[in-house]
């Protein structure tokens, strides 16, 4: 296990949160561990003709509340630990967000960026006819990850409906799909939106205005992206931004949707005329109003904690602050909204995806932008009024709650397999 990983992250939170709540050994024995864990090696041919040796990775957390739920990350550096500590932070994602799933997730320990389209669908559909027998409706739901997207989720329902011989699949087997195979309107932008709302949420407890507030990123993917389009409709000045290329600032604010169309058409930020070039590990040391980690994870750590001056961080990525980083930032005033909390609305859009495919609805964009905001909404009050009432912090509140429902299911259940 890495120092300061993704899974020694997951578990530091849970064992903190169970001692802080006493929690029974026998009940914690059971979500202290995944539930299953599988390893599939692929061998698919790529387009130059050579065969590909590929490890893959599937692990059900907890299936207490619900199918296991996580996405698919295509990465070189993706481990089973990774993977794990992945799919713990899921549990307690869908438990807070009030969905009717459990924790999962999967990895396939490969480069996208180097992928032509052909290829990526090669090994996109070997993993998903390899591991077929781990997922399904009632067992663990697929969606992407870091390193996948919706045209993957569309080869994975393909290939799914193809091998059971029929024009669409017997339930939802993954969600995130293009709205034209059955995904769901809003699906893209619902993580990066999620992010947005519980931060306007964090603002108005702290008598900040959103408008003209300075917000710098980390990360510009498909959330950070998304989250900095609307912080930027709202009046937000977003003056720094940083990707795998590098950094960029302006104090006087970067036009998003311009740099959206440069990235669109250029694949990074890079090159980029209309702000300042700073070197990406630059941009946790700007001062600004809110910080927004939405990268990967253990991004925030002891080697750079002390150098952020922000008032709010709002965790778009996974596990982006390590454990020791993380009481620093809260010892000295910062407001953290924890990533099971921030970033939940992925999830949730998610879930209404299952909906809709289960039941054979249609549900539109205004609909799932209307319940999206009512549920992020909603789950901030709660876990800000428990923080408040018991004085911990929004972490340990999110931790509290999603653990106890998760109890409560593991009660009712029983404990006998």
């Amino acid at each position: 296990m890495a120092k300061n990983g993704i899974l020694e992250t997951a578990k530091h939170n849970l064992e903190k949160t169970a001692e802080k709540l006493g929690a029974d050994s026998n009940l914690l024995n059971k979500i202290a561990t995944p539930k299953e864990k599988i390893e599939i090696r692929l061998s698919p041919v790529l387009s130059d003709g050579k065969v590909v040796n590929i490890e893959a990775y599937i692990v059900r957390h907890s299936d207490v509340l619900g199918p296991s739920k996580g996405g698919i990350r295509m990465s070189p550096d993706v481990t089973m630990d990774d993977i794990v500590g992945l799919s713990m932070e899921m549990t307690w994602k869908t438990s807070l967000i009030g969905v009717p799933f459990g924790g999962g997730k999967s990895g396939i320990k490969f480069d996208a960026t180097s992928l032509s389209d052909i290829d990526k669908e090669t090994i996109i559909r070997s993993f998903a006819r390899n591991a077929r027998r781990h997922f399904g409706p009632e067992l663990y739901v697929p969606a992407p990850d870091m390193g996948t997207n919706e045209a993957d989720m569309g080869h994975v329902r393909d290939c799914v409906s193809y091998s059971d011989g029929i024009s669409i699949t017997k339930g939802c087997f993954v969600t995130g799909k293009p709205v034209i195979l059955g995904g769901i309107p809003g699906r893209r932008s619902a993580t990066g939106k999620g992010v947005v709302y519980t931060t306007v949420a964090a603002c108005k407890k702290l008598g900040i205005d959103v408008k003209g507030m300075s917000v710098v990123l980390q990360g510009f993917g498909n959330v950070g992206s998304e989250a900095a389009r609307e912080l930027a409709r709202q009046g937000a000045k977003v003056i720094a931004i940083s990707d795998i290329s590098g950094g960029l600032l302006n104090e006087d604010g970067i036009d998003v949707e311009d740099l959206v169309s440069y990235v669109a058409q250029n694949g990074s930020i890079g090159g980029y005329t209309k702000a300042t070039h700073i070197a990406k590990e630059e941009i946790f040391g700007i001062a600004c109003d809110c910080l927004i980690p939405a990268a990967s994870g253990s991004q925030i750590t002891m080697a750079n904690v002390n150098n952020i001056k922000t008032k709010i961080i709002a965790e778009a990525a996974n596990a982006p602050t390590t454990p020791d980083a993380d009481k620093i930032l809260t010892d000295n005033g910062v407001f953290i909204i924890p990533d099971i909390l921030c970033n939940a609305g992925g999830v949730f859009v998610s879930y209404l995806e299952y909906v809709q495919e289960t039941q054979h609805e249609q549900i539109t964009e205004a609909q799932v932008s209307a319940r999206l905001s009512e549920r992020m909404k909603v789950s901030f009050d709660k876990v800000y009024e428990l923080s408040i009432a018991k004085k911990i912090s929004m972490r340990e509140s999110a931790m509290q709650i999603a653990l106890k429902r998760v109890s409560e299911g593991i009660n009712a259940r029983g404990l006998l397999p």
